[in-house]
């Protein structure tokens, strides 16, 4: 992340939205969807193309400047009047002053004929922090990935193939920064041969730079009183630079779209989800007699993101993570006593350490409505109860009920769960492909892709006995409320953390154990979490009854998380540990090496674990990233992003580092 992101600076004086930045219209004063359809529609031929598709098929459009969001809107809108029933469209647009919330609602709503897709975006748009930002709409048929940033750092990290580029963004003498020979070279890496694009400038210098890359170029008639505007095409498919054979994506899914999950918690069904809004059969298999019923089973949950002011690779990826659940919330559960509640999260700054990095980070230009600093008078004024440390305050979170989020994920139509049995077996069949997961009941489900999302059990089968994943003990202790713990307004965070009331009673810890056993809860760990309570909100603690508090006055509930070594989750396709070391083995002599053999994948198996205390963060977005994969769309991660949890990243490590995995 180079810079700070600003959002958009609006100037509304005419009625309309001009950027005061660039001091450019965003769009035609006269009729800009009419202009959206001549330039971007029409000249990139997409009602024929849509109506082309066949089943199942997906469409990718990628976008420079997603401004008010118009050209999206007239994009999913054409491909809803013409494309198939089971085609679905992939939209990829960089932005580097994202718009309000306000301001995006204003400016839609000049547009009463896209409405109905405007209330959708409306509905999960909020402010948005830099990074990636993926948008799953129209019951999963259409996802928006906003890349926000500078499109220069953006888009090359991109991995997508794009079938029509939208070149829009503020005019080119307004904006010289953004077209620029690397702008366009990047518009080759991305598209394939016969990849088209449309603008609505015809500069001499874009058109050049366009021909210089690899695209035909050629001027027709603009949109009203503009009389020329440019369309292309890529003549020939670019010639591909070397890529970590190891991080390659992996084969796309055949055409038979079935898949066997195993877990039914968070990690599990939430990428069942995602592959099932895409038109999966999904079948999930767990153990317990419900879902949610070990870590993703606490009575509340935090969104939780702890971020470092150098935004390092977790920090990116929680980013991400923390928008995409807070869209998920807003898309299936309502607020309420039995679901979530956006109430903020106050994290307070309860030592030196975290002083300083709370400073880094309200000094790092994010966004206010991500986080903000607030002193202690205005921390306790938030919370409702005395607090005594200065604290960062995320206003768009709060906490849930896991398990109510996990039910109405599994509840997707195409998905069938099985509870109450267990996978002794996984194994693929060699004379049609298929996944076949067995138990002592026989044969339980059978998918030509399989997902292991089963945390730590996930080392139990041999495909991925060599996953160096880490069981972390955590106990949280619930009370009942007082009238006086009932004024706590917001969740507060420190060494632990305190949800508000749910159904009358606190949820409050969590420990952390490094052993290997859930088990009951114990006295001593209830004992732990009301000494956390006592030092981080001394105010809070004698309202819940004080020194009087014992460990036989908590209930609670005892699970096992789930971590790697490097605390980012785990997901991507599995490989043959042993083909891998024998293929790749030249590494632990020279890591410079480039080998270009592909990676042995294990056909169709995939993983998606290690989410440890941060899964209702990471684990959606990871259900995302497996779904992209297996369908061949652009990525909702920045590919540094997507290496750095790939499941091989041990495995390249352990031969670099001449370890044995």
């Amino acid at each position: 992340m180079s810079s700070p992101i600003q959002t958009a600076r609006i100037d509304w004086s005419s009625g309309q939205p001009r950027s005061s930045d660039y001091d450019d219209v965003y769009f035609s004063r006269n009729s800009g969807i009419d202009e959206t359809r001549h330039v971007f529609i029409a000249n990139n031929q997409l009602p024929q193309r849509f109506a082309a598709l066949g089943e199942h098929a997906l469409f990718s459009i990628g976008e420079t400047g997603f401004g008010t969001g118009l050209n999206f809107l007239v994009a999913w809108q054409t491909f809803l009047q013409h494309a198939p029933a089971s085609a679905r469209l992939a939209y990829v647009s960089t932005e580097k002053h994202p718009l309000q919330p306000h301001d995006l609602q204003r400016a839609l709503a000049l547009w009463p004929q896209l409405a109905r897709e405007a209330a959708q975006l409306l509905q999960q748009y909020a402010e948005l922090p830099p990074g990636w930002h993926r948008f799953v709409l129209e019951n999963g048929r259409v996802t928006l990935t906003l890349l926000v940033g500078d499109a220069l750092d953006t888009l090359p990290q991109l991995d997508a193939r794009i079938d029509a580029w939208f070149l829009d963004g503020f005019a080119p003498a307004r904006n010289p920064d953004m077209w620029q020979p690397a702008l366009f070279a990047q518009l080759v890496r991305l598209s394939a041969a016969g990849t088209t694009l449309a603008t609505f400038t015809c500069a001499g210098s874009v058109r050049r730079g366009l021909r210089e890359a690899g695209f035909s170029v050629e001027k027709v008639p603009g949109h009203g009183s503009k009389w020329a505007m440019c369309r292309g095409q890529l003549r020939q498919a670019p010639a591909a630079s070397w890529q970590a054979p190891w991080y390659a994506r992996p084969e796309a899914a055949a055409s038979e779209r079935s898949a066997i999950v195993i877990g039914a918690g968070i990690a599990g069904a939430s990428v069942a989800y995602s592959l099932a809004v895409r038109g999966w059969q999904v079948t999930v298999l767990d153990r317990q007699p419900a879902p949610a019923s070990e870590a993703s089973g606490n009575p509340q949950g935090v969104l939780y993101t702890k971020l470092s002011p150098h935004f390092t690779p977790l920090t990116r990826l929680l980013l991400s993570g923390y928008s995409y659940s807070l869209r998920t919330l807003h898309a299936q559960l309502p607020p309420g006593e039995d679901s979530w509640q956006p109430c903020g999260v106050l994290q307070l700054a309860h030592d030196a350490g975290e002083r300083k990095r709370q400073q880094g980070l309200a000094a790092a230009g994010l966004p206010t409505g991500l986080l903000r600093a607030v002193d202690a008078d205005e921390a306790s004024a938030l919370a409702g109860i005395v607090l005594s440390q200065s604290a960062l305050y995320f206003p768009q979170s709060g906490w849930l009920h896991p398990p109510a989020l996990v039910r109405q994920l599994l509840a997707h139509p195409n998905i069938r769960l099985q509870l109450g049995v267990t996978v002794d077996e996984l194994s693929r069949r060699a004379a049609d492909g298929q996944w076949v997961a067995s138990g002592q009941q026989g044969e339980l489900a059978t998918g030509r892709i399989a997902v292991l999302a089963n945390a730590n059990d996930t080392r139990q089968l041999p495909a991925s006995s060599h996953l160096p994943l880490k069981a972390i003990r955590g106990q949280v202790s619930v009370l009942p409320a007082t009238a006086a713990s009932r004024a706590l307004q917001s969740v507060v965070c420190g060494e632990g953390y305190i949800s508000p009331a749910r159904h009358d009673s606190h949820c409050f810890g969590a420990t952390f154990k490094f052993e290997p056993v859930a088990g009951d809860t114990t006295a001593e760990e209830h004992q732990e979490n009301l000494a956390m309570l006592a030092g981080m909100a001394p105010a809070l603690y004698q309202a819940l009854g004080g020194g009087q508090l014992q460990a036989e006055h908590c209930s609670g509930r005892a699970a096992l998380r789930c971590t790697s070594p490097d605390y980012l989750p785990i997901a991507g396709p599995l490989v043959d540990r042993d083909a891998f070391a024998a293929q790749y083995g030249m590494l632990s002599r020279d890591a410079s090496l480039q080998p270009d053999t592909a990676a042995p994948d294990i056909p169709g198996l995939f993983v998606t674990t290690a989410h440890g205390s941060r899964g209702m963060v990471t684990a959606p977005l990871c259900g995302e990233v497996l779904a992209s994969l297996l369908e061949d769309e652009p990525l909702p991660l920045p590919k540094p992003i997507m290496d750095a949890i790939h499941p091989s990243r041990f495995l390249l490590r352990g031969l670099i580092r001449k370890q044995q995995p």
